[in-house]
């Protein structure tokens, strides 16, 4: 049983024309070998995105292939276009799922009439290969009444991911949740503070929990919470 936590301000970090990413893993010339991934999950990146200059915010186009990229966007908007021909607009409180199968080409930008973006960005490894690539968007929940909420896998959108699942809760001040009973969890505060059975997360810390279920997290000021979920321990 652990509770392992990961400062923010530890997390490595990359400045590039408008776009600000801190990255919760080793993640291109950021080399940790003590720090690969946890579980199926290899990158969570946290991206901000700042329009307002000479050059377009975010990613050129770009290859991926054989993985399931799972992009949240908390505030703003990203304009997502691929080599199937798509192109759209993921919105604050959207997720959208990419599963890019046998290779596929994207490029993801901050759309100027929304201002600031800031998405988290999680990268996960398939339980098949060479499938054919394919995208779909979802929803937030729709208010913090609903608690933790299966946005992505299980009861949400479709994941290449077996055993994987993003939940997402927006708590207001002293409003508690119970994580799921899944034996690995990475819990992110994306906003806000809250405490986890006494283990306090400040936005941008992280913690990594392995048989550690249903623990109980309550909010210390209005927080928007992100957590991955895994069946099996990594």
């Amino acid at each position: 049983m652990t509770v392992a936590l990961y400062a923010g301000s530890d997390r490595s970090s990359e400045t590039v024309k408008g776009r600000l990413t801190r990255h919760s893993f080793s993640f291109g010339p950021h080399y940790d070998p003590a720090n690969l991934g946890f579980g199926p999950l290899v990158c969570h990146n946290d991206d901000v995105l700042d329009p307002g200059g000479a050059e377009v915010a975010g990613y050129a186009e770009h290859p991926h292939s054989e993985l399931e990229i799972v992009t949240w966007v908390l505030e703003g908007a990203l304009v997502h276009t691929d080599s199937t021909g798509a192109s759209h607009v993921v919105e604050a409180g959207r997720a959208q799922v990419l599963s890019a199968g046998s290779g596929i080409r994207h490029s993801e930008v901050a759309d100027p009439a929304s201002g600031r973006c800031r998405f988290v960005q999680a990268w996960l490894a398939p339980s098949a290969s060479g499938t054919t690539p394919s995208y779909v968007i979802g929803e937030a929940p729709s208010s913090e009444a609903d608690g933790l909420v299966d946005v992505v896998g299980g009861r949400g959108l479709p994941l290449g991911t077996d055993g994987a699942r993003l939940l997402v809760a927006r708590l207001g001040r002293g409003r508690s949740v119970a994580l799921p009973d899944d034996p690995a969890q990475h819990v992110f505060a994306a906003t806000g503070a809250v405490d986890l059975g006494g283990v306090a997360l400040r936005a941008g810390d992280a913690v990594r929990l392995t048989d550690e279920p249903a623990r109980t997290v309550r909010a210390e000021e209005p927080t928007e919470l992100l957590v991955w979920s895994f069946s099996r321990q990594p």
